[in-house]
């Protein structure tokens, strides 16, 4: 078995690294990775989740009380208040970081001091299944590795990226507006690093194999840790060519099948997620034939439906769910409206149109948002994510600006998010209802602070028992539709999704459970007028009871029509 294995890794390595003796590498990835010789493979197209599978994606420290670690406070809030809504929990970079909330890494294999030890992160491990970030594309500028780097040694010595100004970059697809090129000073002179993201975060140099025999040995220990779930942070940008774009090589491509195979032949339930901001059609590249991403990101969907719920019109959003192929079995859709990152615009490219990009940005900025920007091949600056909380991103609409429907179309956006097709995720933030976060921003000076705020333990608790907050209103009423959708077959991430056509002020989707037992209609009224919803027009079964699994409401009299307030939904199911 495990020479079929190694013939197999052997393969993928030959692809990227044809100049190389690649079976003895693929032995030293089998060696690294402590598999053993009868090691089997995992059962091909294997859905690692089911229905009631919901993730809450938190920094370790979001979430604090005096005097305590905060992965100890995490713990405490999560099984307190969470233990029967989420099944995973990701926690955003907890090792110690030099700059951009932890996403600059400086050792891989400690847990920051601040937050924490292993054995905290364990103990979560035991009650969640934990995901946690693999920042795979580059390391932070003050680690031990870069410092070799400096002084010419191992480790590090050549473990990152270096370019030359005179080579041809124009093709380069870049996220950010820093220089790409920053002159280091080495004991072999002047060298120049490739900084993707920023002059701290220089990146990491695959085509040294040593630097993948090195992150075998760090997903080893993270397994070994107990984390199930692996984010590959940035990963389309791996690999870099001098005359190309430097984003979705090939090699990088072979690179993640490489890695899935490690991991799932260490764990056969691991699943690998892959990080992937741009627009539509490229990030579905990344599930390969199966073979790569077992869960992508679902990027394009946070800004077309926050664009639907402002603008109060469907088109955008039901065009895009009618062209996303159903996700074979063993991969899926990682379904989010918010992250600690903001609402990412290079997914809308090709989907909205530059004036709708535009307004859009408009509304934010009229809620308090912020705009981020990436500059492109001929050296322009182009808006790249819209930095806002989602509770402020939904205050109001594009034409009449803020009103009184604010937390009806907040639960509208979750409440679709939670029917549709894929695992559904909840920033923290957006799970509590969380505001700008203005201040944070003057303080760090950084734009995506905004939406990066922190709470006080004893404080939120004090927010949950008052049923007046809009906090208290948001966070129970969304616990209350996580419960219902975790007991739905029909809402099984793989389960058969078709699209409603209804208008533009309504949008639906119809679910289909594997075995047929169950049909869920998802009905959602998306703009600030009532809406009336003709039962004929989505077809129900006559000789099935039909129910609203959100109200409760019965159906007797499929021949009617059903009323729906503004940003009102129903999940209308034939089965309680």
């Amino acid at each position: 078995m495990t020479q079929v294995l190694r013939t197999k890794l052997a393969s993928l390595l030959t692809t990227v690294y044809p100049d190389l003796e690649c079976d003895g590498l693929a032995d030293k990835l089998l060696e690294t990775m402590g598999l053993e010789p009868e090691q089997p493979p995992p059962p091909a197209h294997q859905n690692n989740w089911d229905e009631s599978d919901v993730v809450l994606i938190t920094y370790a420290d979001s979430v604090q009380q005096p005097d305590q670690k905060p992965l100890v406070t995490l713990h405490q809030f999560l099984k307190d208040c969470l233990e029967d809504s989420i099944s995973t929990v990701h926690i955003l970079p907890f090792f110690p970081f030099s700059s951009d909330d932890g996403f600059s890494v400086m050792d891989y294999l400690a847990v920051n001091e601040s937050h924490g030890t292993w054995e905290h992160v364990e103990a979560i491990a035991a009650d969640f299944k934990l995901m946690a970030d693999l920042v795979i594309n580059h390391m932070s500028a003050r680690s031990r590795w870069f410092e070799n780097f400096r002084k010419r040694v191992d480790p590090g010595k050549d473990y990152f990226f270096e370019g030359n100004p005179r080579d041809d970059l124009s093709a380069v697809v870049r996220p950010r507006t820093s220089p790409l090129l920053n002159p280091v000073q080495t004991e072999d002179g002047e060298r120049y690093v490739w900084c993707t993201f920023s002059e701290d975060q220089v990146d990491l140099n695959f085509a040294n194999p040593q630097v993948l025999i090195e992150f075998a040995g760090i997903i080893r220990q993270y397994l070994e840790r107990g984390v199930i779930v692996f984010r590959l942070d940035a990963v389309a940008f791996l690999w870099k060519e001098s005359g190309t774009s430097c984003i979705h090589l090939q090699q990088t491509h072979e690179l993640i099948k490489i890695l899935r195979l490690l991991i799932e032949h260490h764990s056969p339930t691991a699943v690998v997620i892959t990080e992937t901001n741009v627009p539509n059609r490229e990030n579905l590249t990344y599930f390969g034939n199966a073979n790569e991403a077992h869960v992508i990101y679902n990027f394009s969907l946070p800004p077309l439906l926050i664009n639907t719920l402002v603008t109060g019109n469907c088109r955008h959003l039901k065009t895009w769910l009618m062209s996303m192929p159903p996700a074979q079995m063993g991969t899926s859709y990682f379904n989010f409206i918010a992250s600690h990152d903001g609402i990412g615009m290079r997914p809308t490219d090709g989907l909205l149109t530059e004036e709708e990009k535009q307004r859009l940005i408009n509304t934010m900025d009229s809620f308090g948002g912020k705009v981020s920007y990436r500059r492109t091949p001929d050296g322009r600056d182009q808006p790249y994510e819209i930095n806002i909380a989602l509770y402020d991103a939904l205050k109001g609409t594009a034409e009449s600006g803020a009103d009184h429907w604010q937390h009806q179309r907040f639960v509208c956006a979750h409440t679709i998010m939670l029917a549709l097709e894929g695992i559904p995720a909840f920033y923290i933030h957006s799970l509590l209802a969380t505001e700008n976060d203005l201040e944070r921003v003057a303080n760090t000076g950084r734009l995506r602070s905004i939406n990066r705020s922190q709470w006080q333990l004893d404080k939120l608790e004090q927010t949950f028992e008052d049923p007046l907050t809009h906090h208290s209103k948001a966070f129970h009423e969304l616990k209350r539709l996580i419960a219902i959708r975790r007991k739905q077959a029909a809402f099984h991430p793989n389960a058969t999704q078709f699209t409603l056509h209804l208008g533009l002020q309504l949008f639906g989707f119809w679910r289909q459970s594997m075995r047929r037992d169950q049909s869920i209609f998802c009905i959602h009224n998306i703009s600030d007028e009532i809406q009336q919803v003709a039962l004929s027009d989505i077809n129900l079964i006559g000789t099935d009871e039909w129910v609203d699994l959100i109200s409760g409401m019965t159906i007797d009299d499929q021949s009617g029509s059903i009323t729906l307030k503004p940003y009102q939904s129903v999940w209308l199911s034939n089965r309680e």
